[in-house]
């Protein structure tokens, strides 16, 4: 059933309308009602609220009589709401029950009408707002869901990013973190460093495998674990063994974690390496840099029972720097076909950004990111966290 359209509605659009009313009067009263104006509608009606209950809800807006044979007062109208969260209901009352009509509004109901007070631009004027009414409450429920979401995340952010406890003044610690490009806020890598009491720096970074907040959220665990293990003085084998213990209770599904572990010693010459699963750090010195070696690299955590890490000892000359990084930042490919960067060319990269533009600390971290996106032709898919820890011996950092 339609009428002619008329030019406050919107162009070609019809209201779609579901009454809900077992009264055969009031319900051509509603037709007749719309029919006399120009608004165009498609009108279906329903005599029981188990009819209209039955099927998917596609209506605009629902007319909901409170008293049907199924339902009685605001029983009607929870159910409804329940089965179709997302559709206007306008209520009819009777004189004697506008009261009703009022807890149906505060129950949940866009409007409220009394039969033998209403004509038909009443109830157009009802419907349509109604409708837009519910409209702006979905999209202000969507709102506060989006801000929540934000309020987690930076919980979480917070976890993974935290603020290194660093007292030495020649000690420069650089850090970036890049989540996925799927949209996310937030993934599976995290880093931390600590200086204890006797000038040693203990180090870290780490992978969970997978994207998404169940990763980010294990990210967290392990992090804030390793730091209260390093912080109670627990030596680095058995921070990796009681951080695994943590992984194994802490996941959901069979996740696992690589790490790498750092201690530098407390007169800066010398750092000692232990390698789970995770690719060995980069070593910058003033003339050159290499990669650690990875002879030692043992397997993730969350992967072998009992699994052990042995550490590798690695001198230090004055003036040195030590990039520790995710796989994200060297997964991404280099041009048009699936060659991907790899982690020697990404070192390569860093020694002729430092050397060639003379890039140092937050610039360099920046760049080699810009880089690496670049030859991606895009941004790339997988997080990435870099973190450069520098020891300048001649000037103070702070």
């Amino acid at each position: 059933m339609t009428a002619a359209q008329d030019s406050s509605w919107e162009a070609g659009a019809r209201l779609r309308v579901l009454l809900v009313e077992d009264d055969d009067g009031d319900a051509l009263l509603v037709e007749e009602m719309l029919a006399d104006t120009s608004v165009p509608f498609a009108l279906e009606r329903v005599e029981t609220l188990a009819a209209a209950l039955a099927v998917p809800l596609t209506a605009d807006c629902v007319v909901l009589d409170l008293q049907l044979p199924d339902a009685m007062g605001l029983t009607g109208l929870t159910r409804l709401a329940q089965h179709a969260p997302g559709v206007a209901v306008v209520v009819l009352t009777g004189q004697h029950d506008q009261a009703t009509g009022v807890a149906a509004v505060a129950a949940g109901a866009q409007d409220y009408l009394v039969k033998d007070q209403v004509d038909g631009p009443l109830l157009v004027k009802a419907l349509r707002f109604a409708r837009e009414r519910k409209r702006a409450e979905q999209v202000e429920q969507q709102f506060l869901q989006q801000q929540l979401l934000a309020r987690e995340n930076a919980r979480l952010e917070r976890g993974l990013l935290p603020s290194p406890l660093l007292r030495d003044p020649h000690l420069d610690l650089t850090s970036r973190y890049r989540p996925g490009r799927n949209g996310s806020l937030l993934g599976g890598d995290f880093y931390d460093a600590v200086e204890l009491a006797d000038g040693t720096v203990q180090m870290m970074i780490g992978d969970v495998c997978g994207h998404g907040p169940d990763e980010a959220a294990l990210g967290v665990a392990l992090r804030i674990a390793w730091r209260s293990l390093v912080m109670a003085g627990m030596p680095m084998a058995d921070v990796l063994s009681t951080v695994e213990r943590v992984l194994v209770l802490e996941r959901i599904e069979p996740l696992f974690a690589t790490v790498c572990m750092v201690v530098v010693a407390p007169d800066r010459r010398s750092l000692r390496l232990s390698l789970a699963g995770h690719l060995p750090p980069l070593l910058l010195t003033p003339g050159d840099g290499h990669l650690l070696s990875g002879e030692r690299l043992g397997v993730p955590l969350g992967v072998v029972d009992g699994a052990k890490w042995e550490a590798l000892d690695v001198p230090l000359e004055p003036g040195w720097s030590l990039l520790l990084y995710t796989d994200g930042v060297f997964e991404g490919r280099v041009g048009a076909g699936s060659e991907r960067l790899g982690h020697e060319r990404m070192a390569e990269l860093v020694l002729d950004l430092r050397h060639r533009a003379g890039l140092d600390g937050t610039a360099l971290l920046d760049e080699l990111i810009a880089r690496a996106e670049r030859l991606n032709s895009g941004p790339l898919d997988d997080d990435v966290a870099l973190t450069l820890l520098s020891h300048d011996p001649r000037e103070l950092r702070r």
